[in-house]
């Protein structure tokens, strides 16, 4: 298999300089999908370098905001264009359904043509009242210069694009890794975005592992701000590097997310059948590997037995297989890793008091189920309570725990007890309890009988552990930007303020 070029550095695409090569894996059978360069400290050095040069030297900082905002439309165009491709690469990489990945690639398609939009709609600046008529004070935005992107492997795609849409929008240039796991779908992005006009040095992109490709960014002294979307651990360690060095830093880190559901949400059939089915949604969607994964069920007590006994025989009726194959609703997780990280939650869960009701054991291989694929049951874990690993840990799996609550105040409590803040949701029938509710919760987005739909136009992003900044909406621009105050005396004239 012929090694893919997929570090892209000042307009050209290239293999690693030191020569280095990681296959990557497809989840379903573990057999190789691609060979990708394998980047290194000096590849990282190099990229940093053009994105340096195009920002200091180029014209893109320059470029008229209606030229970038038409880059960006091109770039949507184009998506659309390989919407079949990309999909199939994301399902390919990532083990998740096909259907999955092309919604991913029409998502990915709004966030450029929003940001297009949203920098075309803006005024020249933000006129201040100085208090006189000769002064005339206005606050601008300019671009933050050389941006730095790391991105995970469970979304990747996704986003990258939440990354690389502002950045451009904004007259940035950059340097991304995407996760060595699942690099694919982002180096078509970008080969996309060197399509669509991008000038040399603009968009660079280095494959690699976090060490040393990941950790040269967060430290790299020719960045300017560093943006990370990923795991706590690895992300605090990476934001530190980055804030050592006085960058603007950026981090999503990840959630644990909570699902509360009132007894009067299930008050009628219909609304009984809704509150289930999105609870399943919630926790399952790419076998659960979702940063706001509603992996905590918090139902009220008087509907929990009935609850929890339908979504176990709705969750044993889930069909796994590859995600490329018809009628697949859930796919493998992404790596071994993560496979035996999922064993070990439940595992843990299981030794501390859990009860498992579904699930919990590694499907027998199948047609759809090759041999040597990383899929793992859904599973239902019921009686669960704060003091479990798995309750506290974001599992990142096809897990959903259970807990229960009598008051309106015992579910709230139970919902924020979390160091993350990411995403979380209620049910209920009663209007005026659901905003009460949400209004209460901690978390940077809340659904009101509804799971995981998120906007464009509206940011992204969480309290507590679950990062610093927001992305998408005008302030996921702004992240990429850095605010200046002009201030112009129009009746220039000696202050005297010393005798001299």
């Amino acid at each position: 298999m012929s090694v893919l070029e997929s570090i892209h550095i000042d307009g050209a695409w290239r293999t690693a300089a030191a020569g280095g090569t990681r296959e990557v894996l497809d989840p379903a059978d573990a057999t190789t999908l691609a060979v990708v360069a394998e980047g290194d400290a000096s590849d990282t050095d190099a990229a940093v370098a053009a994105a340096r040069r195009a920002f200091d030297e180029g014209p893109w900082p320059h470029t008229p905001t209606a030229e970038r905002a038409a880059l960006l439309r091109r770039v949507a165009d184009l998506l659309q264009r390989d919407r079949e491709q990309i999909a199939l690469t994301e399902s390919r990489d990532t083990g998740k359904t096909l259907e999955e990945g092309r919604v991913d690639v029409n998502d990915v398609t709004n966030a450029f043509r929003y940001f297009a939009d949203l920098v075309m709609n803006e005024s020249g600046g933000r006129v201040v009242d100085a208090g006189s008529p000769d002064v005339h004070s206005v606050v601008v935005h300019e671009p933050v210069g050389v941006c730095a992107m790391i991105t995970p492997w469970n979304y990747p795609l996704l986003q990258a694009s939440w990354k690389v849409a502002p950045a451009l929008a904004a007259g940035d240039t950059f340097v991304i890794k995407p996760s060595e796991v699942t690099p694919l779908s982002t180096v078509h992005l970008v080969k996309l975005v060197i399509e669509a006009g991008a000038p040399a040095g603009v968009a660079n992109i280095v494959t690699g592992a976090g060490l040393p490709v990941g950790q040269r960014l967060a430290e790299h002294p020719d960045v300017d701000l560093f943006s990370f979307t990923g795991g706590l651990v690895s992300g605090t360690k990476a934001g530190a590097a980055a804030v050592a060095g006085a960058k603007k830093v950026a981090l999503e880190l990840g959630g644990k997310n909570p699902n509360v559901v009132f007894a009067d949400a299930c008050a009628t059939e219909e609304g009984f059948d809704t509150a289930v089915d999105q609870a399943l949604n919630a926790a399952f969607i790419h076998s659960g590997q979702v940063c706001s994964a509603g992996a905590r069920l918090i139902v009220e007590e008087s509907v929990k037995d009935r609850f929890v006994a339908e979504l176990v025989a709705r969750a044993q009726r889930i069909k796994l297989g590859r995600g490329t194959e018809e009628g697949v609703e859930c796919g493998p997780l992404v790596s071994r890793q993560q496979l035996e990280k999922t064993e070990d939650y439940v595992a843990s869960a299981l030794a501390e008091g859990a009860e498992l009701r579904c699930g919990g054991e590694r499907p027998q291989p199948s047609e759809v189920r090759p041999e040597g694929g990383f899929f793992y049951a859904p599973t239902v874990l019921d009686n669960c309570h704060r003091g479990m690993r798995v309750i506290r840990e974001e599992t990142f799996g096809p897990i959903l725990t259970v807990e229960s609550f009598s008051t309106e105040d015992e579910a709230v409590t139970l919902a924020n007890d979390t160091e993350y803040g990411l995403a979380g949701a209620v049910f209920s029938g009663d209007t005026a309890r659901a905003r009460r509710v949400a209004a209460r919760l901690r978390h940077g987005t809340v659904w009101i009988n509804d799971f995981h739909p998120y906007l464009p136009q509206a940011e992204w992003g969480g309290f507590g552990k679950s990062g610093i900044g927001r992305e998408l909406g005008p302030h996921g621009l702004a992240e990429y930007r850095e605010t200046k105050h002009v201030y112009e005396n129009l009746r220039p004239a000696p202050v005297r303020w010393f005798a001299g």
